[in-house]
């Protein structure tokens, strides 16, 4: 199994084009320091030559662009992503799929309650019907995303899109509307968690023996944008555990046995994007690895 980030950040991505925090600043100006990253999304593939993208950034042009492997071969229109699945409807997770219009054939997976927002939206017609066929993943089942290659979708504790709250909004709830992947490939297992409100025994159970995990890193406290000036929500109020601290990621699974643990969705707040940062010392000594656009990861 061959797994390649193609966005390693959080919505907005990294430098955020209205932000001056200090990691954006630094993003600019010392790159060597805070790498620039894009909206989250990765591509999957057992042979490398035919691929799955999980969630599709509206940077999935530029992308595509840097990675030669999933672009068009031959005399006429082609590709080798042969089909997409979308963990929930954030902007950043759904956007990039306007920009893939051009009639070439794939297969669209998402749960029925996220099939029914794309629906919702007309715009998302421009995937027209005879190309892209949207097919339903009910949660827990496993379906063939590639030949040889099983994925199961299944519920982690999360929250419905900012655009489509409502007056109450159920923070932490586990259904439909946020998901995680867990891949399987001759009895190795991968998963892909990029949006989690927290880490419950069933979800730690589940993770256990992974040979390699991809988490939920928005943020590294829970207050970090109120303290940064850039917001006044919190990490839960969003639907993001943080990083550190007794209610962290880091803590929270700290027993689980994983081959190896990398943090993506980044927000541009976080200072574990800094290179050099005590934060980023504090999570590496934990055994954390910080993704970046055009990270690989086998197994």
């Amino acid at each position: 199994m061959r797994v390649r980030v193609l966005g390693a950040a959080a919505g907005g991505g990294l430098p955020q084009w209205n932000c001056c925090c200090n990691v954006c600043r630094l993003a600019r100006t010392a790159p060597q320091r805070v790498v620039p990253r894009t909206q989250s999304s990765i591509a999957v593939s057992v042979d490398g030559q035919q691929w799955a993208l999980i969630n599709c950034a509206p940077e999935v042009l530029a992308q595509l662009q840097r990675e030669p492997t999933l672009q068009p071969r031959g005399h006429d229109r082609h590709t080798p992503i042969q089909s997409i699945l979308v963990t929930n409807g954030d902007v950043d997770h759904v956007a990039g799929l306007l920009s893939l219009r051009e009639r070439s054939p794939f297969r669209l997976y998402a749960t029925p309650e996220i099939h029914g927002v794309l629906r919702d939206n007309p715009i998302f017609n421009v995937l027209a019907a005879d190309c892209v066929q949207r097919c339903d993943v009910a949660l827990d089942s496993r379906i063939e995303l590639l030949p040889g290659l099983m994925a199961t979708v299944f519920a982690v504790p999360g929250k419905t899109a900012l655009y489509l709250e409502g007056d109450k909004v159920d923070i932490g709830a586990e259904g439909e509307s946020t998901v995680g992947v867990e891949f399987e490939l001759d009895g190795q297992r991968l998963y892909y968690i990029p949006g989690c409100a927290t880490v419950t025994p069933r979800l730690a159970e589940r993770l256990d023996g992974a040979a390699a995990l991809l988490f939920d890193g928005t943020l590294w406290r829970d207050d970090e944008m109120i303290l940064a000036s850039v917001g006044q929500k919190t990490g839960q109020r969003m639907g993001h555990m943080s990083m550190s601290g007794e209610a962290g990621s880091m803590k929270a699974l700290s027993d689980v046995v994983i081959d190896r643990r990398i943090f993506i969705h980044i927000n541009n707040t976080n200072p574990v994007l800094i290179e050099d940062s005590p934060e980023r010392r504090e999570a590496e000594g934990a055994g954390w690895e910080i993704a970046f656009d055009g990270m690989e990861i086998t197994s």
